[in-house]
């Protein structure tokens, strides 16, 4: 079936209008956060479990009181992991905080100075949060293999970085991108490496389903603005994938070709 503009963004079976993602860290303070979040049109607004408060600690302001999920679909993440044993241990607490939520971010690092993906643990990690019921959104790196491995698993979103988490680098290999997305049964996202909103453009333009950005928008001189045009580069390039561009050509070809013309 040809794929339209008002095809939703559809994660673990709920359908969303919005394709992209944003984070909640890194924010000044929790109204500039909801204000991002407002500018960004995001409808999933990740949560790092470690680093912020939903309710753990009821003497200090509580993110979700700015960003209720009856609004947003929260999605907590495992930041700051970098065992799959941690991983799974800081779903098991979102999901008591959040009451039964099942619908989580993983990440398993492996460098703290790049935070590149420990896959083999982020392999783990996965098929034991499948196995006890967890909805699972995996960051990863671009390796194609493995993409298609951890979609077999079970997960419901995969996650590939375009470049390590808060460079703004920028897609950095968009042929593994290309790999992964012309492979996928289920909705691929770029993660990590996003710096402006020409980058994000580039990735929908390659076919992603939709991006999760954090570091690009709240790291920004003017953050609520520049959520905005996030929100703006990210409709344009699913529009520019789904009109189809023109071929790369060698040569120039006219764009008012005078064969066929009088005189």
């Amino acid at each position: 079936m040809t794929a339209t503009l008002s095809d939703p963004l559809v994660i673990a079976g709920k359908p969303y209008r919005s394709r992209l993602l944003t984070g909640t860290g890194k924010f000044k303070d929790l109204d500039e956060t909801r204000l991002a979040t407002e500018a960004a049109g995001a409808e999933i607004v990740t949560v790092a479990i470690r680093r912020s408060n939903i309710g753990q600690d009821p003497g200090q302001p509580n993110l979700l009181d700015v960003l209720p999920p009856a609004r947003y679909t929260i999605l907590p993440n495992t930041a700051g992991c970098y065992t799959a044993d941690d991983a799974v241990r800081t779903c098991r607490l979102a999901r008591e905080l959040l009451d039964g939520h099942s619908l989580v971010k993983l990440e398993v690092l492996g460098d703290q100075r790049t935070l590149f993906p420990d896959v083999v643990q982020t392999l783990q990690a996965a098929e034991t949060l499948v196995r006890e019921g967890f909805k699972v959104m995996v960051y990863t790196s671009d390796d194609p293999i493995l993409a298609k491995r951890l979609e077999e698993i079970g997960c419901v979103a995969v996650m590939p970085l375009a470049a390590p988490i808060g460079s703004g680098l920028g897609i950095q290999n968009r042929w593994n991108l290309l790999e992964i997305v012309e492979n996928a049964k289920v909705p691929i996202l770029v993660d990590a490496g996003v710096g402006t909103a020409s980058d994000a453009a580039v990735a929908m333009e390659l076919g992603c389903d939709g991006v999760l950005m954090n570091t690009a928008i709240a790291g920004a001189r003017q953050p609520v603005l520049m959520a905005g045009a996030m929100r703006k580069a990210i409709e344009a390039g699913r529009e520019a994938f789904l009109a189809g561009r023109i071929p790369r050509k060698r040569y120039a070809s006219a764009s008012s070709p005078i064969d066929g013309t009088i005189g």
